[in-house]
């Protein structure tokens, strides 16, 4: 995303992550790189998003694959790494202990 859109902080991050849609996040993963977002990808994030709005917490990307019905390590696979998919969820940030986290999770 722009630079100069409010909606995300200085680091990509979606300040209000109620106003994210499926359509935002076409625009954000176009931005970090990610083209054509399919099915598994929006399993992904719809379940990153129902982890963090619902329960608060960073989850272990392995459940995040298990609990959308895909393999292990999918995350990786269709989105490069965990922080990117967190950014493309239109999750805020979650700090910077849950970063180091999401920068090296499998």
């Amino acid at each position: 995303m722009s630079v100069k859109d409010s909606r995300f902080d200085g680091e990509g991050f979606l300040r209000d992550p109620e106003a994210w849609s499926p359509q935002m996040a076409t625009e954000i993963a176009a931005a970090e790189g990610i083209r054509n977002l399919g099915q598994d990808h929006v399993k992904i994030l719809e379940e990153l998003r129902h982890r963090y709005l619902d329960r608060g917490d960073v989850p272990a990307m392995r459940h995040v694959c298990r609990d959308a019905g895909l393999e292990e390590s999918c995350v990786r696979e269709l989105l490069v790494n965990p922080l990117r998919a967190w950014r493309v969820a239109g999750l805020p940030d979650p700090g910077e202990e849950a970063k180091a986290y999401l920068e090296t999770a499998q």
